[in-house]
């Protein structure tokens, strides 16, 4: 029972000081089906002192371990996807939008807890399509939904306010690269927030293979995006 109160007092802890902005929190930006490497700031040698801790309070009552003393937690429902590097870092394959969170790194030696924890958000960066079919035939609508999966788009009125303050954008391209705007009068583009923007458009025959792609940059710099690829029904494919 005192570990699990700890773990969440560590969880709430956590999710207040990147709210606050008073602790120094590492961000990092996937795409959902990469793989993705956390650091640990704070490691000492040998990871054996090394304990990992997500935290999403949208998803769990309370905080999870993934790794105490460098080995791995098996009661954990990604546990098969995810591994330590030499440096402590954590690595998770295949990463999915049930992801997103918070992600805390701390060390004990002895039991007893050692310096500064080392905090990692993780924002994912996740595509679906309507219909959800990989084919579709010529004169059908196709809608693209791009969501970023992040603290702040659930938490109440902080999306935007968040995504300003970072410099966040998310915008569709296309597969030359140039962004896609409702002045393209084949193109609807909603984005009810600024993390969620989807595209809806009507499919040619020359659309086959045809490209789309989901961008996030922050200051004008890509952290991720996810591409979408059209396959019209009955078209044969070279090899």
């Amino acid at each position: 029972m005192a570990d699990k109160c700890h773990l969440c007092l560590l969880g709430l802890i956590f999710l207040s000081s990147l709210l606050t902005g008073l602790s120094e929190v590492d961000h990092v930006f996937i795409s959902s089906g990469e793989d993705v490497r956390l650091p640990c700031n704070n490691a000492l040698p040998g990871c054996k002192s090394t304990t990992w801790i997500y935290n999403n309070r949208f998803r769990d009552s309370s905080a999870v371990e993934l790794f105490a003393g460098g080995r791995k937690k098996t009661d954990t429902e990604r546990h098969e996807r995810l591994s330590l590097e030499s440096d402590c870092s954590l690595n998770i394959k295949s990463v999915t939008e049930e992801d997103w969170g918070s992600y805390t790194c701390q060390q004990y030696v002895n039991g007893q807890w050692q310096g500064t924890d080392a905090g990692v958000y993780l924002h994912v960066l996740h595509v679906s399509s309507l219909p959800s079919q990989t084919e579709i035939s010529a004169g059908l609508s196709l809608t693209l939904f791009c969501q970023l999966y992040s603290y702040s788009s659930y938490a109440r009125d902080s999306c935007d306010a968040w995504i300003r303050s970072e410099g966040i954008d998310l915008f569709w391209v296309n597969q030359a690269g140039v962004k896609l705007t409702n002045s393209d009068s084949r193109y609807q583009i909603s984005a009810p927030d600024h993390c969620y923007i989807s595209l809806k458009t009507t499919i040619l025959n020359e659309d086959h293979n045809r490209e789309w792609r989901c961008n996030i940059t922050q200051r004008d710099q890509l952290k991720s995006s996810v591409s979408y690829t059209v396959k019209i029904s009955g078209e044969k494919t070279i090899s």
